[in-house]
């Protein structure tokens, strides 16, 4: 029995079939069956079934005596389907790569749900790709698996039958089958959702829904959207049979009106002629289906029926109601134009703003430069940290005489420190501090329109040590470029005065996939130098405000985000992980900053810190990171703690593959590489994270990567850059078997056993990538 039985129904598709096909065959999930439905197709598509099929016994050709249309196409497919799960797929639409895998894991996760609910995007023949609008409802945080009572919002999702999978046990017990017409999808899917026991979400998308130039079958201009009444008749006949449904009513009743309407009101779907007519059929459903009592404006999720609505909704629905045809049209082009009207000046309104801005610009640009200015950003002008901070920190302590700015978004505002300006983007004081000001630093670029001035100075410090490909080496990776501009980045790069670096390997990257004339300064990471400076007081008051037990060993989980999966997550249980591990292991668990929310849910021993807003500190209260690909690595690198790389063999394959590396990680790791969750726990299991083996590992990997990073570097580039002192003048570089940084309070009581965890059942191998 398959886990999957992927039911392609097809007609007319002879273009298409081929790419549908493959999509499914070619997924990394190959547990699965795919039926191939011919419904009399006059094309050659049922040819292109038959050498599918030949060539790969997972296809299954069914082929129709007589077209039956798609939900009867469809129905065939069930009753030859065998699988656990039904996914439906229309034949000029695909999977997209890995979706099953992804789908599998899900239901794996939230324990086989009676369905799992997807997303999908629509792809046009221009080639653009555009994910579905109400992706938000697809969220998987929060209790999965969970009843449509608990997220009544998945009902406002396209109601479709290709962007979910049903369990067949399910749908054979309820007796569920598609009727015929144009909507068959309406009365499938709405009992669908509210008899299922179980639901689960999917946040990724997992089908491309093809757009075709001359649109699809629901776009043809037809009397046959008269069908839609009959299936509504479905739906509330299937309520009627089932009394405990009853209370959905009123939001299948306004579900349906809004549908109504946007058939009326779409220009390709109608007649002119029928217009009227179909609006008459629509009066009559609305009486037919708002049941005694039921408020005739419709209600929002959450709200009163009746309450709060938007007066466009009113009016769909009071046209409705009363079969106003020409009233609507009237109205309708009333509103339109009051709209129109309304976007018109609030575009004259934003125009007059940034006219005024830009000529202030330029006003600010003809003055003298001030010399005692500086100002600093973070990359998407967030909150006050990394290299730009410490800098500032250090300009505010080395040369108090140059007054420092720090532009942030205003509820970044409250983490930039007092003495320091605070300026928000985009406006008048912003603009003025990026002409007037002789410093700018930051570990972007300068912004859009900003234009750097003769005789200002721009101190690039970026973020961190590249592992990864980055700048022009992400022309041959599209999906990891994500659609950068290179010559816009090139024009930045051209703005650069100098450039900082941690070490030699960063050097030439920075030099190779950023080419300019800046000139790099080998000083080490500014953000680093409070490693060597923190005291064991500033890490049990790090550790206090973190909620980490006094005597706990506190992991650091810090994974890099991954360009070719949408929807990121965590690849380890880390509940799983720390009952193994024992009372005495806390997991800190960080997201990248890409990511967009929290990692994991946090509660107990695993306590999500992705909103600290210092990950140096978090380094600090930490005694050992665990990581896959992240750059935070080279820097942690720098507290001589333990560092475990946690890479399995497909991720790892998959990861260079879509980014690509400039090293063999797994070949000069910091310290123990375990492949899976299990090895992971026995690295700690065995006290191999801090062993020997893992110190030696780490001493090669701090000599090629942390050699200037001693608690100096701001002091150097401050004292060059802003005081203009010579490089052999410099505070000179401390040898890294003379530094001190702090100890982590694990390494504070080194005689203490730090864990009794039981072995792992099962073979266990650890690896350190010297085997």
């Amino acid at each position: 029995m398959p886990r999957f039985s992927v039911i392609v129904p097809a007609y007319r598709v002879q273009a298409y079939l081929h790419e549908c096909l493959e999509s499914v065959l070619t997924q990394s999930y190959p547990d699965l069956e795919l039926i191939a439905v011919d419904d009399r197709s006059p094309d050659a598509s049922g040819e292109i079934i038959d050498e599918f099929a030949a060539r790969d016994p997972r296809v299954k050709a069914v082929h129709l005596e007589r077209n039956v249309g798609l939900g009867a196409a469809r129905n065939a497919g069930m009753a030859q389907a065998t699988g656990d799960y039904l996914v439906f797929l229309d034949s000029d639409d695909t999977l997209t790569p890995d979706a099953l895998r992804a789908v599998a894991d899900r239901l794996k996760e939230t324990g086989d749900p009676d369905v799992l609910v997807y997303d999908y995007a629509r792809t046009y023949w221009t080639g653009e790709a555009v994910r579905n609008k109400a992706a938000g409802r697809l969220t998987e945080q929060g209790p999965a698996p969970f009843r449509l009572a608990d997220r009544p919002g998945l009902l406002e999702l396209l109601m479709v039958a290709w962007n979910k999978a049903y369990r067949r046990e399910f749908v054979e017990r309820e007796g569920f089958a598609f009727p015929p017409g144009y909507y068959e999808d309406t009365p499938w899917t709405y009992p669908v959702m509210l008899a299922a026991g179980t639901i689960a979400t999917l946040d990724r998308v997992c089908v491309h829904y093809r757009q075709r130039r001359r649109g699809s079958i629901l776009s043809t201009t037809s009397d046959r959207h008269f069908d839609i009444f009959d299936q509504y008749d479905r739906v509330f006949a299937y309520l009627d049979a089932h009394p405990d449904l009853a209370p959905w009513r009123p939001l299948l009743f306004h579900r349906m009106v809004d549908h109504l309407t946007l058939v009326y009101r779409k220009p390709d779907r109608l007649p002119r002629g029928s217009r009227a007519a179909f609006l008459r059929r629509a009066r009559a459903h609305y009486r037919r289906y708002r049941s005694p009592g039921l408020p005739a404006s419709p209600g929002r999720e959450g709200a009163p029926v009746g309450a709060q609505v938007p007066p466009r909704v009113r009016l769909r629905h009071a046209v409705v109601r009363f079969g106003a045809h020409r009233t609507f049209r009237a109205l309708h082009l009333l509103l339109a134009a009051r709209r129109r009207t309304a976007r018109l000046a609030r575009h004259l309104a934003r125009a007059c703003r940034t006219g005024a801005l830009r000529l202030h610009y330029r006003v600010q640009r003809l003055l003298p430069l001030q010399a005692d200015r500086a100002v600093f950003a973070a990359s998407r002008y967030a909150g006050y940290g990394g290299n730009p901070g410490a800098l500032e920190a250090a300009v505010r302590t080395l040369a108090p005489h140059v007054r420092t700015a720090w532009i942030a978004r205003p509820e970044h505002h409250h983490t930039i420190p007092p003495g320091t300006r605070r300026l928000t983007p985009g406006t008048a004081a912003y603009w003025t501090a990026l002409a007037r000001a002789r410093y700018l630093v930051s570990d972007a670029g300068l912004g859009d329109r900003a234009v750097k001035r003769t005789g200002q100075v721009f101190v690039q410090t970026r973020r961190g040590t590249p592992l990864k490909h980055m700048g022009l080496d992400l022309q041959e990776r599209p999906a990891a470029a994500g659609g950068t501009d290179f010559a816009r980045l090139l024009d930045d790069v051209d703005t650069w005065d100098y450039v900082l670096s941690a070490n030699r390997h960063t050097t030439l990257t920075w030099e190779r996939v950023y080419p300019g004339r800046y000139a790099t300064l080998e000083y080490g990471y500014p953000r680093n130098d409070v490693f060597q400076r923190a005291t064991p007081a500033d890490v049990a008051r790090l550790r206090e405000s973190l909620g980490v037990p006094e005597g706990s060993v506190a992991i650091l989980y810090a994974p890099t985000h991954r360009d070719h999966r949408r929807t990121q997550g965590t690849a380890l249980d880390l509940e799983r992980v720390v009952r193994r591990l024992g009372p005495r292991f806390v997991v800190l668990a960080r997201a990248h900053a890409r990511h967009g929310g929290p990692l994991v849910a946090s509660g107990g021993r695993v306590v999500d810190v992705t909103g600290h807003p210092s990950v140096e500190s978090l380094c600090l209260a930490s005694d050992v990171l665990v990581t896959d690909y992240s750059s935070i690595m080279f820097d942690y690198a720098n507290l001589d703690r333990p560092i475990v790389i946690h890479s399995p063999d497909d991720d790892w394959a998959a990861y260079r593959a879509a980014r690509g590396t400039y090293f063999d990680l797994r070949a000069f790791p910091p310290g123990p590489v375990a492949r899976s969750e299990d090895e992971l726990i026995g690295v700690f299991a065995a006290g191999h994270w801090r062993g020997s083996r893992s110190n030696r590992l780490r001493a090669a990997f701090r000599e090629r990567f942390c050699p200037y990073d001693d608690g100096r570097a701001a002091e150097r580039v401050v004292r060059h850059v802003l005081l203009g002192e010579p490089p052999e003048s410099l505070p000179p570089v401390i040898p890294l078997a003379e530094r001190r940084p702090v100890p982590s309070a694990a390494a504070e009581r080194p005689g203490t056993p730090l864990t009794s965890v039981p072995q792992p059942s099962g073979p266990l191998t650890v690896t350190d990538g010297r085997r």
